[in-house]
């Protein structure tokens, strides 16, 4: 024993390979050339586009870091194309035979929440569960720790950062990449990594033979689709030259329109035809601009249009559809799709990336007449690219008979009148603004004294909105789990600004711990808080989903709340010249429900213009009118109620839960039946392709499946045992295959039952609410009753219905029915129906 842990300790590998995985701007390219010791990997603000590995002798080791692109946050997996998905399987096949470690970076600056933990545990699936093993998690900006150490920070953070911790076996290592020179941090994770492939007995991280074989073939697939496309786009441009050729018509003027999504680059776009280099300020384009210039002899119109909502991806084709619909059916005629940052295809071409990116990309191509084109906005000195869309376009216009677009007239007239709908509505609640304001200032008292709270979604700019009313950086502007309270003397008033967590817009991420903070931040005053400000970045498209989170937080608290709350709309920059009324009207009506809500109480804020005082006097003088119109009262919310608030969210959602897993865990047992029905049946094909070896007689009508089977191997030319032998063989593999799923899918299935709310017998008590509170706050009532109705729910049957829905079964011994009788449908509480 003693002998066998001598040559485990003896493992010094002489090469050590290490892959960067991580989300994006986690840092990762930053990374790899600390670890390098030179800057070998293009960082900054410039994107990873695809896997790139680098070597170098350490100590007299080799060291092959690979740095992979990062995946995107906000996206799950289900979200993700699937040549992503491939991409991020083959990084480990970047520096063969497999890496030692994956390097998980996670930057410091930003919280890791549920989401983010969501998001990695997802992508590690594709890697299999054993990639864990093989895996560290490398903290960036490591600067910001200041005097706290990295364990503090992990303890501090919550319950999802320690559990990636403890998925990585306690293996993490912190990096300041603003300390470059210290070589000290690299030679530490140098040590760490030696430690891990001690562990390891010296293994590594292998793709499987299986996926490799599966992505190769998928690749072809693409390669052989995305060939197809550029030939046939070819043979359009061909047969549209020799249109051209046989032409007498030239074009001497051109005039382009530019449509797309915000952020996309449009405008940029626009300048890089008419070679105009201008910086672009972020700003959003609210009205239509038109700027003109010669492109060679053609004078070109190039007209910038407001941002249509949200970039593309298969979620988003409607909403182009709609857009471009409302310009009428022949405007697909004049269409061309224009791909920026055509940097970002690294080594793949335009036609792989439409067929990689899914059915949605490739539906619009085929809606726009397979016509696009690839511009690179950061190499726009290249004149070719710019050469060869206005070739495109003239081919397109003279396929189109030399004809101009115009617009469907009744349509145009239609948006003419909502645009001055919008306009007048906005004057109007313009004028009710200041004439509420004029009458509040008379009676308004400046105030020596101001409380303000801060509230909103996560990233709405709600630390950033705390700092500038503070006049100083006082709020990490990173996501933060935590409230957080700060003072100062601002325009010779005490301003005390009171920062929360920010809630996702989904409501399934809901966590107690996170309201509970945000109740801590309003009940942390005895007094109360002049001002709640609810923060609505105006790039955010604020809808029904917004609406209904924002809703279910602000429930937290009793209906006097909107009393005294206003709301702070930042990243003004975002609207251009647009009005902050104009954008109220023209926005969904949940925005105007909200602004209605808190009776028109609003204010903007540009948080790019910290010198602008006014803007912050202005508001404590609207929060002054605020406090005058409530009679001098403060929000003073009662701890009592709001904690009994939150733990009735809490049985909600323990009821969606729990009903959840069962119509999941009813599914995957259908799932479960219909495998191992296959499976029974594959078992009756393999015996009866046994008996026909000897026999070319069917001897069921099941035999004649295998004439199929034959046929979709192709087998045809093949006689004999020879093709019994291969059909047998594929029989077997499928067999073997589904026997590994079935043994995957009952073991889910055992988990998750395991998972589900006990039965009544009560063995082990159902989840309660008691039992997950803090310290934080009065004890809450008891939630037996409900604890009964979560058993009870865990053993409802779930059945099909004539229409073949899903349904749930209410025996009557239960005590519960699915239709009570109508002299029990007068309850008026939820205590009514729980006891």
């Amino acid at each position: 024993m003693e002998r066998d842990l001598g040559e485990k300790d003896s493992i010094s590998p002489s090469e050590i390979r290490l892959v960067l995985i991580g989300g994006r701007w986690a840092g990762k390219s930053s990374c790899g050339n600390t670890i390098l010791g030179e800057g070998r990997f293009e960082c900054g603000r410039t994107r990873t586009a695809q896997s790139e590995a680098r070597h170098t002798e350490v100590e007299g080791r080799r060291l092959i870091v690979v740095d992979a692109p990062g995946w995107k946050c906000s996206l799950s997996l289900t979200e993700i194309p699937e040549r992503d998905k491939q991409s991020f399987k083959l990084n480990a096949s970047k520096c063969p035979p497999g890496p030692n470690v994956f390097l998980l970076v996670i930057p410091i600056d930003c919280a890791f929440s549920g989401e983010q933990r969501r998001i990695v545990e997802q992508h590690m699936r594709l890697l299999r569960e054993q990639a864990w093993r093989y895996t560290m998690v490398l903290f960036t900006c490591g600067d910001i720790l200041g005097k706290k150490t990295i364990e503090q920070h992990i303890e501090s953070e919550g319950d999802a950062l320690k559990w990636l911790i403890d998925k990585c076996r306690h293996r993490y290592h912190v990096f300041n990449n603003k300390e470059k020179s210290d070589s000290s941090q690299v030679t530490q994770l140098l040590e760490k990594i030696n430690e891990m492939v001690r562990h390891n007995e010296g293994s590594y991280y292998e793709v499987d033979e299986q996926t490799l074989n599966i992505i190769e073939t998928k690749q072809r697939e693409v390669a052989e689709k995305a060939e197809k496309r550029r030939r046939r786009a070819e043979e359009q441009r061909q047969q549209m030259k020799t249109v051209l050729e046989e032409s007498t018509e030239t074009l001497q003027k051109l005039k382009i329109v530019v449509l797309g999504s915000r952020g996309v680059g449009k405008t940029s776009v626009g300048n890089t035809i008419l070679g105009i280099k201008e910086t672009e300020d972020g700003r959003r384009t609210a009205h239509s601009v038109a700027r003109q210039g010669f492109v060679g002899k053609t004078e070109v119109t190039v007209v910038d249009t407001p941002d249509a909502d949200g970039s593309f991806n298969a979620n988003h084709l409607d909403a182009v559809t709609t857009h471009m619909e409302l310009l009428g059916e022949e405007v697909w005629r004049r269409t061309i799709v224009v791909f920026t940052r055509g940097d970002w295809l690294g080594s793949n071409t335009i036609e792989q990336y439409i067929e990689g990116e899914g059915q949605a990309m490739q539906s619009l191509v085929e809606q726009c007449g397979n016509r696009y084109h690839v511009i690179d906005n950061k190499n726009a000195d290249d004149g070719t690219q710019v050469t060869e869309l206005l070739e495109k376009i003239t081919e397109t216009v003279a396929g189109n008979g030399w004809d101009h677009f115009a617009p469907d007239e009744e349509i145009f007239l239609t948006i003419q009148e909502k645009r001055r709908q919008v306009e007048e509505r906005a004057r109007l609640r313009e004028s009710q603004v200041k004439a509420r304001r004029r009458v509040l200032s008379g009676s308004s008292n400046r105030l020596q004294e101001l409380r303000i709270a801060m509230l909103g979604q996560r990233t709405s700019g709600k630390s950033a909105s705390g700092n500038n009313i503070l006049r100083e950086e006082v709020f990490p502007t990173c996501e933060s789990m935590h409230c957080r309270e700060e003072k100062g003397e601002v325009a010779g008033r005490s301003i005390t600004v009171i920062d929360t967590p920010g809630w996702w817009k989904n409501s399934s991420h809901w966590s107690q711990e996170t309201d509970k903070e945000i109740a801590r931040g309003l009940l942390g005053s005895p007094s109360g808080v002049h001002a709640v400000l609810l923060v609505v970045p105006l790039d955010l498209r604020f809808r029904e989903a917004q609406q209904v989170a924002l809703e279910e937080h602000m429930n937290l608290f009793d209906a006097s709340v909107w009393k005294h709350t206003m709301v702070l709309f930042t990243y003004v920059n975002r609207i251009a010249d647009e009005s902050i009324e104009e954008h109220i009207e023209r926005e969904h009506s949940a925005l105007r429900w909200l602004v209605d809500k808190c009776e028109n109480r609003y204010h903007v804020i540009n948080l790019m213009d910290k010198n602008d005082l006014t803007q912050v006097t202005e508001l404590f003088e609207k929060i002054e009118e605020m406090v005058a119109g409530n009679n001098g009262r403060l929000f003073s919310p009662e701890a009592n109620k709001i904690h009994e608030r939150i733990q009735e969210k809490f049985r909600n959602w323990q009821l969606k839960h729990v009903l959840k897993q069962r119509v999941e865990e009813e599914y995957r047992r259908r799932e479960l039946e219909l495998m191992t029905g296959f499976r029974e049946t594959l078992y009756k094909l393999q015996t009866v392709v046994h008996e026909n070896a000897t026999s070319t007689k069917p001897k069921s009508p099941i035999a004649d499946m295998t004439k199929i089977i034959a046929k979709g191997i192709g087998q045809r030319k093949k006689g004999g045992r020879e093709k019994e032998d291969d059909i047998e063989a594929v029989l077997s593999h499928h067999i073997e295959k589904l026997d590994k799923d079935i043994m995957s899918s009952t073991d889910h299935l055992r988990s998750s039952m395991e998972l589900l709310v006990p039965d009544l017998k009560g063995n082990n008590p159902a989840p309660s609410i008691t039992n997950s509170q803090s310290d934080r706050g009065p004890p809450l009532k008891s939630s037996a009753p409900f604890d009964n109705v979560l058993r009870w729910l865990s053993s409802l049957q779930i059945a099909r219905n004539a229409e073949s829905e899903l349904t749930l079964n209410f025996s009557e011994t239960s005590g519960y029915r699915s239709m009570p009788p109508e002299d029990d449908l007068d309850l008026d509480t939820e205590a009514d129906i729980l006891e």
